[in-house]
């Protein structure tokens, strides 16, 4: 009977504390490619500390969702383990732009109902901004970041994950997020230069990892014009 109650102890005693501890409603994803901040002094990832000019593929800003809150329609897309077979951009239709193939032509995956495609320059500065989801604390920071790929695309279609991981030009910071009690919404962000290219249209490509070999992304299209 002592040893039942234990046990009973026990198991009710682990419920509470996973039952108080912060619970992830979803992963990350890329809310803006683009984000400008409204002084440059002082900058914020928050909604009142700029704006957005530049979005992933077929981000659904018609729909006037709450920062934070597009993993109710499927936003976040985790990739296979093994780089050589991962699908580098999402390919879920199952949800109201969670879709994140290369559109043909590319400009049908921005405007109306989606946000703008990011043009830029070489030399230029590209802020973007993502949600926390509950990650940016420290149990789940163990050299955790968010890498940006950057690479031509051939023949109409997205090249494979391999090629893309050797165009990397930046690794971010996670959990550089705004303070604040809500850790689920967090806005958070990071910036870098536009490395030299030749003029045309790119794919960049946000992706985090998580845990080791778990690793989620967004992709958009940029267009380089000098």
């Amino acid at each position: 009977m002592v040893l039942k109650s234990t046990v009973a102890f026990v198991a009710v005693a682990t419920l509470a504390f996973f039952s108080s501890a912060p619970q992830a409603e979803a992963h990350s994803w890329a809310d803006c490619i683009d984000w400008k901040f409204k002084d440059p002094k002082k900058p914020s990832w928050n909604d009142d500390g700029g704006h957005c000019i530049g979005y992933a593929r077929r981000y659904p800003v018609s729909l006037n969702m709450p920062f934070g809150t597009q993993d109710k329609i499927y936003r976040y897309f985790q990739q296979d383990a093994d780089p050589r077979v991962a699908i580098p951009c999402s390919n879920r239709g199952d949800g109201y732009g969670s879709n994140e193939t290369r559109a043909n032509p590319v400009s049908e995956a921005y405007g109306r109902k989606f946000g703008r495609m990011t043009v830029t320059t070489v030399g230029d500065t590209l802020c973007v901004r993502w949600p926390a989801k509950n990650h940016a604390i420290p149990q789940y920071l163990i050299d955790r970041y968010v890498q940006i790929n950057l690479s031509p695309v051939r023949n109409g279609k997205d090249i494979t994950q391999i090629e893309l991981l050797k165009n990397t030009v930046a690794k971010l910071d996670f959990a550089n997020c705004m303070p604040g009690a809500d850790i689920d919404h967090k806005a958070c962000g990071g910036c870098f230069k536009v490395p030299r290219r030749a003029p045309g249209t790119y794919l960049l490509q946000w992706r985090w990892m998580l845990n080791q070999g778990q690793w989620y992304s967004s992709c958009a299209d940029i267009k380089i014009t000098k």
